[in-house]
């Protein structure tokens, strides 16, 4: 199964509510006109058959409203509506044409932050990965590295989140799957400490990349920013260009909280691209556009489950179609 089909199969749920929304726009009013046939939203995407609705300011206004419950945001909703009702505004459109329209314009706004992981020919590079806990950054870091693996890179990973038993163990599993080595410390050690041994290690075997594992204790903001920072300025001591990517991971089901990680891991972190994980847990998905339009960083990959090609790279037509439930 292509991860598009299974963007379209297992994530929308988010589609149905902008689909359903979009339609609903269309045929639940007085003002639409459709020839009396059955199942004429079975044939929505048909040539001819399809209701159709002036675009007026109530129309528009109720699209707002539809892609803010998606979870885009306010002001990206009032930009992409403002944009839609460009050159339409009057016309009568079809859910089919709004479904098009709403599709291109979220790839116009994705595609300038679409870019994979970038690979530099520094060895080892040096992946810090941040995240709070339970937006599924440890399973991230393990799937990174088997598909790095595959790919013929040699990888180590760094548990550096010390404080938690249950991650290090995910980790040790994950880097059994893979073939990669994952350095662990006793709970409660420094983590600085240990992404220093593992960068030592990671030089020493010639390793391609050091994938850094964090902690993600929001609630204690000023104790994750120190710790961080240590950690940063230990592996310097080893190499004063790393980490040479900090990869933010966020759960795709928080909603526009995610909005807020970003700006508050922006604050102690230097991040440089994004990670969206639980796409198939959600039932909206619209908050990745809020993210792109608000902060332009670079989305490297999106999950959909637990299994190992369940993360890929991120494709913003695909991503827009399925989001708007286009067909591939």
């Amino acid at each position: 199964m292509s991860f598009f089909k299974k963007l379209r199969d297992r994530m929308f749920r988010s589609s149905d509510k902008i689909g359903e929304g979009l339609d609903a726009l269309v045929t639940q009013t007085p003002d639409a006109t459709a020839p009396d046939k059955p199942g004429l939203l079975g044939r929505i995407f048909g040539a001819g058959d399809e209701p159709r609705r002036v675009l007026d300011d109530a129309m528009l206004e109720n699209l707002e409203e539809v892609l803010i419950k998606a979870d885009m945001g306010v002001d990206t909703a009032v930009r992409v509506t403002a944009n839609i009702a460009e050159g339409r505004f009057g016309k009568r459109v079809s859910s089919a044409e709004l479904r098009g329209a709403l599709a291109t314009e979220i790839a116009r706004i994705m595609g300038p932050v679409a870019r994979p992981l970038p690979l530099y020919p520094q060895k080892p590079q040096v992946v810090l990965v941040v995240g709070v806990n339970g937006s599924g950054k440890t399973t991230t870091i393990g799937k990174l590295a088997s598909q790095f693996k595959a790919a013929g890179k040699s990888v180590v990973i760094a548990a550096g989140d010390t404080f938690r038993a249950a991650a290090v163990e995910q980790l040790q599993v994950w880097g059994q799957r893979a073939g990669v080595p994952v350095l662990t410390a006793p709970e409660g050690s420094d983590p600085a400490s240990l992404a220093f041994d593992a960068l030592t290690k990671a030089q020493a075997d010639g390793a391609d990349l050091l994938l850094i594992d964090t902690a993600g204790r929001l609630q204690n903001r000023q104790d994750l920013m120190e710790e961080l920072a240590k950690i940063v300025r230990v592996i310097r001591k080893k190499d004063p260009t790393a980490p040479h990517n900090t990869i933010l991971v966020l759960d795709a089901t928080t909603g526009q909280n995610a909005v807020s990680q970003v700006e508050i891991f922006r604050k102690i972190a230097d991040v440089s691209g994004l990670v969206m994980t639980k796409l198939d847990g959600t039932a909206k998905g619209g908050v990745l556009v809020s993210l792109a339009d608000k902060f332009g960083l670079p989305i490297h990959a999106i999950g959909l489950g637990e299994q190992i090609d369940d993360l890929a790279a991120f494709d913003p037509d695909e991503f827009a179609r399925a989001l708007v439930g286009l067909d591939a």
